[in-house]
């Protein structure tokens, strides 16, 4: 029976990155040798473990076989004879099939450290076609390693190509689809994961809202980048630099302008209503990833509102302070920062204008605070209740509303 470190942490720490989880491959053993050393079973399709001290995951060493489509179509062998070769002949990358012993020592068959040291995401054997869930992997590590140059090897995209041709990608399931794809809009570079994608043909099928907008084109006085997949790349890798590591954010910039891949030819490139057209893809998107209703619900109001945060200044008091309330700002207080910072990466979002200011979002957030002012208590002590109280406090608000206007105007930073 001996250990290994394999998978991330070793990539990690060879590419001078921090380490956070550690995961362990233990060979020549059984379940019944894990257990009597006091590890914890938590594995369900395999045998994996938790150590009884530092709660660090242990596999066994494994091999698979295709049996069925999808992610699911797999057979298991854990047997004690299974090699450390063996185990990691079955990864996706060869980043990622690289072990390290007790000493120290690199354990690297596939030659993952050249293709660290390379800029290469590679794929370890030809078994990497028989899990879809693969595509969207090498497509999130492209998002994570942008920023440092890395390239997709010709033979994986190829192979990925050949997959979806295939129509293995259309058995993935959502939840893995989302959970892949919430992990690589908080990547640094998201875009990288959609130009993945679509360049080899997933996109269309996973996230055909999002690959509808690849090629329409937008007004260039407003977008100079014109096509509006451009631009939700933009927005994406904008949202990833306002707040990185929010996936909320990310999801927000990912479908605040779906609606731009309904309008009808005759009138493009003009998208007058595409803030409503939107709604539809994004609830079909969201429903069938089984997206968080968190997500979905934040994504909705960027989506319907993010034109009115953009004329904030021209608005009137009761315009404004129906978007508070459309955004359900008043009881959930974080909604408006939130929403504001996707409408700042749409407008930053855009060809030569990644660095402008976006004044409307601090000109808003005075507004809002002003109409924070009125207490409910205090109207209550007044006597008023229900349906009167509600109408008092409304309008108490839109008189703190308007009569914050002209100063925050003048300076919208406060």
């Amino acid at each position: 029976m001996k250990t290994y470190l394999v998978g991330g942490a070793v990539r990690d720490r060879l590419l001078g990155l921090p380490v956070a989880d550690r995961d362990y491959v233990v060979v020549g053993a059984t379940p019944d040798d894990m257990l009597r050393a006091g590890f914890k079973p938590v594995g369900k399709d395999f045998p994996v473990f938790l150590h009884p001290q530092t709660q660090e995951e242990y596999a066994l060493a494994r091999t698979e076989r295709k049996t069925g489509r999808g992610y699911h179509g797999f057979a298991f062998d854990t047997d004690p004879s299974v090699t450390l070769e063996d185990d990691l002949r079955r990864r996706d990358l060869t980043i990622n099939a690289i072990a390290q012993d007790d000493d120290g020592a690199l354990i690297d068959p596939f030659g993952g450290a050249a293709d660290l040291r390379a800029g290469v995401l590679r794929h370890v054997s030809p078994a990497f076609a028989e899990d879809p869930v693969r595509i969207l992997r090498v497509a999130r590590f492209a998002a994570r390693y942008a920023e440092r140059g890395f390239r997709i090897a010709n033979a994986t995209r190829e192979l990925m190509q050949a997959m979806v041709r295939d129509g293995e990608v259309d058995h993935l399931v959502p939840e893995r689809v989302w959970a892949e794809t919430r992990k690589a809009i908080a990547e640094r570079t998201p875009s990288a994961f959609l130009r993945t994608l679509r360049e080899g043909g997933a996109l269309a099928r996973i996230m055909p809202e999002v690959d509808a907008l690849y090629g329409v084109p937008q007004r260039a006085e407003y977008h100079p980048e014109i096509d509006a997949g451009v631009h939700v790349e933009m927005v994406l890798d904008m949202a990833a630099r306002l707040a990185p590591g929010d996936a909320l954010i990310g999801f927000c910039a990912l479908t605040h302008d779906l609606g731009k891949a309904l309008t009808p030819a005759d009138v493009l490139p003009s998208h007058r209503g595409h803030e409503h057209a939107g709604i539809a893809p994004l609830r079909a998107l969201a429903t069938r990833l089984k997206v968080p209703a968190e997500y979905a619900a934040l994504a909705e109001c960027v989506c319907r509102l993010h034109l009115l945060a953009h004329t904030a200044f021209e608005l009137r008091a009761g315009t404004t302070l129906e978007l508070f309330e459309k955004l359900d700002a008043f009881r959930q207080p974080r909604r408006l920062p939130q929403f504001l910072l996707a409408c700042t990466a749409d407008k930053r979002g855009r060809l030569g204008l990644t660095q402008s200011d976006y004044p409307q979002a601090p000109y808003l957030t005075t507004l809002f605070h002003a109409a924070l002012e009125p207490k409910a208590q205090t109207l209550l002590d007044q006597g008023l209740s229900g349906p009167a109280l509600g109408a008092a406090l409304r309008e108490a608000r839109l008189r703190a509303i308007a009569a914050a206007m002209p100063a925050a105007k003048k300076n919208p930073a406060g």
